[in-house]
């Protein structure tokens, strides 16, 4: 396969926009709170990711099947603009009215806030009998993986999700509404926040060709961390130092599907671990690895031989060090990630992506400089399925 000078090409990105972002690196993640009276209050948050990524052999050129034209593209990642609170200590809302991929090459999706659309991507309503037992009720994460099922993007340690999640230039293998489902979650921490459960009924698939009985999505998790608790429906991808923490968790997620005529069950399941270490000099460690089980996978998974009803497996890993001291005004963090796609059906071949990259803290996850350099390795490569690169500049800016 031909390669193209891409070194030339995505240190071709202006540099004004990093100029940009260090003169607001002084922004906390605070965001406008406000208060009705007693019993009322909530918060208001801004938050956007602006995106260079170079993408080798992504596109179709001259329509001969052959992924054979790279893609030079500036997109907003993501735009997020938040309302959460409470009417009464035992009522509670939170909503994203969100835009991703804005000025993505090829997508638009205005009804689910991709591309020139802006939707509301999560928005829900909680009932708080106690912290051990909540509903929630709107269109909110699946709660099954830890990648996206419990980790905000906010706080991600790589520059984005992982590629089977739909990061990058991936897509999410599960069903979902851009990893989200409309239902009820019944969720809750015990034994002072070290266990949490979440479980969930939601639509999944609800297109009559893949969904024709019209059968309800169940899913559910479970985690335990064996230091410092984790009781937020968001967590982070890595701490930076101001959390220990050991957590091991479980997930499934499953479906009654027709695939090619033939009902059958889409059936996943996961286990993961996360770990991080803050260290005596500042410094931190951070590591994750999670092993996820699918049998009928519900959504073919981009640039691999993973299609739609196929069973198999995904491997990831991912591990980040945070620097002691600054660097300049910010601190310094580089990560590594790794995904292993296989495929159970012996006519087809696996997939492994690789990937580097560096975070720039200006002022924790809200305001940062990030770089990854992803490369996508086939075991056999096919006409629309090739070796290819991915190289990422993100700036995020947010209060």
């Amino acid at each position: 396969m031909k390669k193209s000078n891409w070194l030339n090409r995505i240190w071709a990105i202006p540099l004004s926009v990093a100029i940009f972002t260090l003169c607001l690196a002084g922004q906390a993640w605070s965001g406008y709170k406000f208060e009705i009276n007693d019993s009322t209050k909530g918060e208001i948050n801004f938050w956007t990711q602006a995106w260079y990524q170079y993408v080798e052999d992504a596109n179709d050129s001259d329509n001969d099947g052959i992924l054979d034209e790279n893609v030079n593209d500036f997109m907003i990642r993501r735009a997020y603009f938040s309302i959460s609170g409470e009417a009464t200590p035992y009522l509670g809302f939170f909503t994203h009215i969100a835009a991703d991929r804005i000025g993505q090459d090829g997508l638009d999706n205005s009804s689910l806030g991709l591309g020139s659309g802006v939707a509301f991507r999560d928005l829900w309503i909680t009932l708080k009998q106690s912290e051990a037992l909540m509903l929630q009720v709107g269109r909110m994460y699946v709660p099954f993986t830890r990648n996206y099922g419990t980790t905000s993007t906010k706080s991600l340690l790589t520059t984005d999700l992982n590629w089977t999640q739909g990061g990058v230039r991936g897509n999410i293998f599960y069903p979902s509404k851009v990893g989200r489902d409309d239902g009820a979650t019944l969720w809750g921490n015990l034994m002072d926040g070290k266990f949490q459960y979440r479980f969930m009924v939601g639509e999944g698939v609800e297109s009559s060709s893949q969904n024709p009985d019209d059968s309800l999505r169940f899913a559910g998790r479970v985690s335990v961390n064996f230091f410092d608790p984790e009781k937020g429906w968001f967590n982070q991808g890595t701490y930076l130092g101001k959390k220990h923490i050991l957590a091991v968790g479980l997930g499934v997620d499953t479906q009654e599907l027709s695939f090619g005529g033939q009902t059958d069950d889409y059936l996943a399941w996961t286990a993961d671990v996360h770990y991080d270490l803050p260290l005596s000099n500042g410094s931190a460690i951070t590591a994750e690895a999670a092993y996820i089980n699918i049998d009928n996978v519900a959504n073919s998974i981009t640039y691999t031989q993973f299609a739609a009803g196929d069973n198999g497996a995904i491997y990831s890993l991912q591990a980040g060090y945070l620097l002691p001291g600054h660097i300049g005004i910010g601190r310094l963090q580089p990560f590594a990630h790794y995904e292993y796609i296989d495929v159970d059906d012996s006519s087809k071949d696996d997939t492994s992506v690789y990937g580097i990259g560096l975070n720039y803290f200006l002022k924790g996850h809200a305001n940062k400089l990030s770089f990854d350099l992803a490369y996508v390795d086939q075991e056999t490569e096919t006409t629309s399925v090739q070796d290819h690169l991915a190289a990422t500049f993100q700036v995020a800016v947010g209060f």
